[in-house]
């Protein structure tokens, strides 16, 4: 598939690049829309009851607090919400596929991947509610701050991916050692130049990235036939790297690819970009109307593809659930519904020199300098009516 020094065999497009019999590019799968398993060639694995069920209760929960965001949304307590629904296999499959050393790198509707780094969802909250700028240490959880700026984190990413090799982090064989860095972005972020010069730079220095990327076929209002006139994975191969394109409402596969995908990168043997081509099936944010730019029926036909679903489907066929599992989880999902509600309304509202807190991992004199003169500005209204 590669070689060990990063370069790409003559195997490549055979492998990276299948067709599927109506000509199309192949879509990397392991559970149908239906709940069927297929065995796949290249990245077909086992996967244990425990395994399966951890899935599907990821997915369930990480729904349950999309819903429950929303919804305060649209009861005043958060300025804006950016949704995730239809998008779970995918965030959790590659979120799962992480190791604790791996350092990922999240736009600002990883929710699902946050989940998965064990990050408390009422961090989330607060920074969707104004209250912070985002209430977790990035080194904490090895997952950084939402970036809100399309498409800058990729180069963030790569950027900390080749400072892991200059760490001595990468391809030294200790499984405890190695690490990789997932980046996360959407189809629209891949119109970016930010994304393409991380591209170049991965490429050129061969770093330890995974460019993973959530195809919902919307960036905002436009679709992604005006953005490329290609398979969003195939333009790896342009850069010199290796793509792949994933059922993004598919959890094993994801899975399954994500893991590979880190897996090289820790070896040494440089970026790859996965395609998880999924659905947004709800809006682009809660400021967003997606019934003024699409039609109903692309959603009715992407529900039929739910990836919690099709998971609940093949755990029930093969009897690796009962009534109670889903019983018990239902209750679970309502007590953390509850949970964020009530913790949600109870944020205190930031102090004024809260803004200079965690701007830098060593307080500069310049900005002690900035903190002082405005503790002594807002003195200066202490008493005032």
């Amino acid at each position: 598939m590669t070689h060990a020094d990063g370069g790409f065999g003559p195997d490549l497009v055979e492998v990276f690049g299948p067709r599927q019999e109506d000509g199309g590019p192949e879509l990397i799968q392991l559970l149908s829309p239906e709940g069927e398993r297929i065995h796949h060639p290249e990245f077909d694995m086992d996967f244990s009851a425990d395994q399966l069920r951890g899935f599907y209760r990821d997915m369930v929960l990480v729904r349950r607090i999309d819903v429950e965001a929303t919804a305060l949304q649209r009861h005043g307590e958060l300025g804006i919400w950016a949704q995730l629904l239809g998008q779970e296999a995918a965030q959790i499959g590659a979120g799962r596929a992480a190791r604790p050393q791996d350092f990922v790198f999240p736009t600002y509707r990883e929710h699902g991947v946050a989940w998965c780094r064990g990050l408390d969802p009422l961090k989330l909250l607060g920074l969707f509610r104004g209250v912070d700028h985002g209430d977790w240490d990035p080194s904490e959880y090895n997952f950084s701050l939402y970036t809100i700026v399309i498409g800058a984190q990729t180069l963030h990413a790569t950027g900390y991916a080749m400072g892991m090799q200059r760490d001595g982090v990468v391809g030294t064989g200790d499984p405890e050692r190695d690490a990789a860095v997932l980046a996360h972005f959407g189809d629209g972020a891949s119109s970016q130049g930010d994304v393409n010069e991380s591209f170049i730079f991965a490429a050129s220095y061969n770093a330890p990235v995974v460019f993973f990327c959530q195809n919902n076929q919307w960036a905002i209002s436009e679709p992604i036939e005006r953005q490329s006139r290609i398979p969003l994975f195939q333009r790896a191969l342009g850069f010199g790297f290796p793509g792949l394109r994933v059922d993004g409402n598919d959890v094993l596969a994801t899975y399954a690819v994500t893991q590979a995908a880190l897996q090289r990168a820790r070896d040494g043997q440089g970026p790859t970009l996965v395609e998880a081509y999924t659905y947004r099936m709800g809006a682009h944010t809660t400021t967003d109307d997606p019934t003024r730019y699409r039609v109903s029926d692309d959603v009715e036909r992407w529900k039929l593809k739910d990836p919690i679903a099709r998971l609940e489907v093949y755990l029930k066929r093969n009897g690796l659930a009962d009534e109670q599992f889903f019983a018990d989880l239902a209750e679970e999902a309502a007590a953390l519904g509850h949970t964020l509600r009530e913790g949600c309304k109870a944020m205190p509202d930031p102090k004024p020199l809260d803004i200079f807190d965690r701007v830098y991992s060593e307080t500069t004199p310049e900005l002690v300098a900035q903190r002082d003169g405005f503790a002594a500005y807002l003195a200066t209204f202490e008493g005032a009516h």
